[in-house]
């Protein structure tokens, strides 16, 4: 690769960083450095309820003793609630987006009642309850009720037409985000969701790679969608296996002896950790079980 890449690091400041966090934002990093390229960090946190101040800063100490730069003020998302308005605004112009008033007890509730409620990666789909509701008691609903606004993905779909990104380890991929059905794009209090945010601020941010976990892929699908939809330009994308534990499970922010700041702790200097997350696969064992 000739040209300069500009990659990007975004956790949630929910938890400490663990060993899957590192390996990813190495994996980032390494990519943008190769290439003298941009390694910019950014902040998810539109989850208001979940945030801990006290997270942002204990992120960039981890990042920074892992060896991990970045040259420009790391992005809030919490700051950023104009900008996912004005785009979501855009869509209801378009009628490609509707308010769903369902609770998960309603959406729960219709799906058991189903004799044949289809599925999509994360689970049985909404139902599309609310898709069909009347232009007069929906105007009405909006005002005062508690709603979500989803994406008419069947319109969103056939508007879009055939539409393909490139992943680095499958090749080129075609988008099939009508396996989500109608996903939730913002909600009444909050004017976006994961993948209205994480779309646009790759676009504004100029990322032309994207390196994130596998567990991601199938999100993908959407993000292509809203991409066309927005006109916005197409990464790259890099999803890479998850980091487990010595008994295959997934590494998660609860467990604190896998986080970056325990193994600090122990006196596991950042070179060996490195290495171990530049190794493949990845050698962490030894940095869990003896810290050598």
């Amino acid at each position: 690769m000739s040209d300069a890449l500009t990659t990007r690091f975004a956790p949630s400041p929910t938890g400490l960083l663990h060993l899957g966090h590192g390996y990813s934002a190495l994996r980032a990093f390494d990519l943008a450095h190769r290439t003298a390229g941009r390694f910019l960090l950014r902040f998810e946190d539109i989850d208001a309820g979940r945030i801990r101040e006290e997270y942002y800063a204990a992120i960039e100490t981890d990042l920074h003793w892992l060896g991990i730069t970045w040259a420009e003020t790391p992005l809030r998302q919490s700051s950023r609630f104009p900008a996912y308005r004005a785009v979501l605004d855009r869509l209801k112009d378009r009628e490609l987006v509707y308010p769903c008033f369902c609770t998960r007890k309603d959406i729960a509730a219709e799906i058991a009642a189903s004799a044949s409620a289809p599925h999509g990666p994360d689970g049985a789909l909404y139902p599309g309850s609310c898709r069909t509701m009347a232009g007069a008691e929906r105007a009405r609903r909006v005002i005062t009720e508690p709603h979500a606004w989803r994406i008419d993905m069947a319109r969103a779909a056939a508007l879009a037409g055939r539409l393909f990104w490139t992943d680095a380890k499958v090749g080129r991929v075609e988008a099939r985000p009508e396996i989500h059905g109608d996903v939730v794009l913002a909600r009444k209090d909050v004017p976006t969701s994961y993948h209205l945010a994480v779309t646009v601020d790759d676009a504004e941010q100029g990322v032309t790679d994207i390196v994130r976990g596998e567990d991601l892929f199938a999100a993908t699908h959407v993000h292509r969608l809203l991409q066309h939809l927005l006109e916005l330009p197409v990464p790259r994308y890099h999803h890479h296996a998850l980091i487990a534990d010595e008994h295959g499970k997934r590494l998660a922010k609860r467990d604190d002896a896998r986080s970056l700041a325990s193994l600090q702790k122990r006196g596991i200097g950042p070179a060996v950790v490195r290495d171990a997350l530049r190794r493949n696969p990845p050698d962490i064992a030894r940095l869990i079980d003896t810290g050598e």
